[in-house]
């Protein structure tokens, strides 16, 4: 199998979920390896995502390794057999992998939960508001880098179909990252965005009690089955990927207590508006 220069996060992903249930039954990798009439390398580079691996082989492991659950299993063949070629591939190159990991995320995503704090979520952003977010990075991004940010984020936002549920503090509808036009526009989107039966949006005033749980922006992505969903968080280099049971039991239930917090949807459209009549 020829291996990989640099795999994508879901293929890491699958490798790292059969390293996990290897693991959970206490087989070292050469005794793996040794079941599949392979060698320790080709273990390793299975686990690492450095090289694909055929369903029969993820179906034997899974044997192996006492895997009963035929949801999981079944997903991660697929995920193991997935040729998608998707649309962010003509990006390749040209952005950091975190852009393209994203958008592979979002692709094969069940639904979205986000929690936001200082900035409105990318999938809602207007392109002047995406504009005055990247422009704002540093170090400062060229015109070109600048403009293919923008370019792919617009792109993003016209894929999705996911259930998308969003709850949004005050302090981000209020921050203005470019100037009042911009402001109302994006308000005015957020709005619109929320009259679609996808998309749930919810708003934490200010003055709503229980903020602490709120204090951390977070995007939960729902996989095919619950062991495969996904925590991105952002983080100077780019998006940060957390997948272990354990991080995602903590913030599956930081989503449901923020959202407990918050405004009903139609009470939060009625907050947007609000804050639009005082711009």
């Amino acid at each position: 199998m020829v291996q990989r220069p640099d795999p994508t996060a879901r293929q890491v992903r699958l490798g790292l979920e059969l390293r996990r249930l290897r693991e959970a039954v206490g087989m070292t990798g050469a005794q793996a390896a040794a079941l599949l009439g392979a060698n320790r390398v080709q273990i390793s580079h299975i686990e690492l995502g450095l090289t694909g691996v055929s369903e029969e082989r993820v179906r034997r492991l899974a044997s192996h390794y006492a895997c009963t659950d035929r949801e999981f299993i079944d997903a991660l063949v697929k995920m193991a057999t997935d040729r998608t070629q998707g649309w962010w591939e003509e990006y390749r190159g040209l952005l950091p992998n975190s852009f393209l990991d994203l958008s592979e995320l979002d692709h094969h995503a069940a639904f979205q939960r986000d929690v936001a704090i200082l900035y409105v979520p990318g999938l809602l952003q207007t392109e002047e508001y995406a504009r005055a977010v990247f422009s704002s990075r540093l170090p400062e991004l060229t015109p070109e880098e600048l403009e293919l940010r923008v370019s792919h984020r617009m792109a993003r936002q016209s894929k999705v179909g996911f259930p998308h549920e969003i709850v949004i503090h005050e302090a981000a509808l209020r921050m203005r990252v470019s100037d009042r036009a911009a402001a109302r526009a994006q308000l005015l989107r957020l709005l619109e965005q929320s009259q679609a039966d996808r998309i749930t949006l919810r708003v934490i005033p200010f003055d709503m009690d229980g903020f602490a749980v709120a204090s951390s922006t977070m995007t939960y992505v729902g996989g095919p089955v619950p062991k495969l969903d996904t925590v991105s968080r952002d983080a100077p280099h780019g998006s940060v990927f957390l997948d272990s049971e354990a991080q995602l039991n903590t913030y599956r239930t930081r989503f449901h207590r923020v959202a407990g917090v918050s405004l009903e949807p139609d009470r939060s459209r009625d907050f947007i508006n609000r804050l639009l009549k005082e711009l």
